[in-house]
């Protein structure tokens, strides 16, 4: 008869995978992180295959661990719900919500407005290239995530936060900046700053150059999005980016492209079963209501 793991292996292993840190894991379960490691190790043991690699930045899930997270968690969040229900209570005084985002806004907005409200609830916020941010929402390694064109999974619930287009990001100075509307052409001979691989930026803009026939001479790949703001503020370039998605600044300008003329989604995205949670409702609450009553999108950034 083979042997079942114990739902506290199952616990330890599901909360370890979630913050990526036994120590931290541990404190969240209050337990100690010795008890923490002896179950995943015995659960590592039971399974004849290892779940986590250490690395100097932190944890990683090994393929068998991804595959197990993707049951446990759901588990994880089931008990969640169960919990919630039983105790019934109306004000959100703790817990965390893992959140991640390909640009930053319109998600940096939104949790000022929720942090607002919510004091006590912790944010878990980090960047990802949108390749990036849809492969740890299939995996279910994050709560939510703000995402421009996600793609299309019944094990995920999207709501449509706003439309925007793509706009030439350039300094105010720019010998181009006072133009009411640009083409790619004009761009030819300027440095195009963008964001890193996988980004969906990085994907749209290749797409019109190919399909225009068109050659960058001088394209400058930079890792995040507020590296490609620092990057256009000092003059490095000019940028190809969806209209406020970065920080209003009075030093740089956003001006319409004439090939680029389509609406692209923002979204909140949130896996099935973790959409009912408490703390996920309360989010995206502020979410909906922020772009219900968002200023209209203006060509200056």
């Amino acid at each position: 008869m083979n042997a079942s793991p114990s739902p506290y292996q199952i616990k330890a292993f599901t909360y370890v995978a979630r913050e990526r840190s036994f120590s931290r894991a541990a404190q969240t379960l209050n337990v100690t992180q010795s008890s923490v490691t002896q179950h995943v190790a015995k659960l590592e043991n039971l399974m004849g295959t290892q779940l986590f690699i250490r690395r100097r930045e932190g944890l990683e899930l090994t393929r068998a661990g991804i595959e197990l997270f993707s049951i446990t968690d759901r588990l994880a969040t089931l008990d969640q719900l169960v919990t919630e229900k039983v105790n019934d209570y109306n004000a959100l005084t703790d817990g965390s919500i893992r959140l991640i985002a390909n640009a930053p806004r319109p998600a940096m907005p939104i949790i000022a407005r929720y942090g607002e409200l919510y004091p006590k609830v912790q944010i878990d916020f980090t960047l990802y290239d949108w390749t990036t941010a849809m492969t740890l929402l299939n995996e279910r390694q994050v709560d939510m995530a703000i995402v421009t064109e996600p793609q299309e999974n019944p094990a995920l619930v999207t709501h449509e936060l706003r439309r925007s287009k793509y706009m030439v990001h350039m300094r105010a100075d720019h010998r181009l900046a006072k133009e009411p509307v640009l083409s790619l052409v004009d761009l030819q001979t300027e440095t195009l700053v963008l964001p890193e691989d996988g980004s969906l930026t990085q994907r749209v803009v290749n797409r019109k150059i190919k399909k225009h026939d068109l050659t960058f001479q001088r394209i400058l790949k930079t890792t995040t999005f507020p590296m490609v703001k620092e990057a256009l503020l000092h003059g490095l370039g000019v940028g190809l980016l969806l209209e406020n998605s970065l920080y209003p600044s009075d030093n740089l300008v956003a001006i319409p492209v004439h090939e680029m003329p389509e609406e692209y989604r923002d979204c909140v995205v949130i896996p099935r079963d973790k959409k009912d949670l408490r703390l996920i409702q309360s989010f995206l609450g502020v979410c909906i209501d922020g772009s219900v009553s968002a200023p209209q999108t203006s060509a200056r950034n």
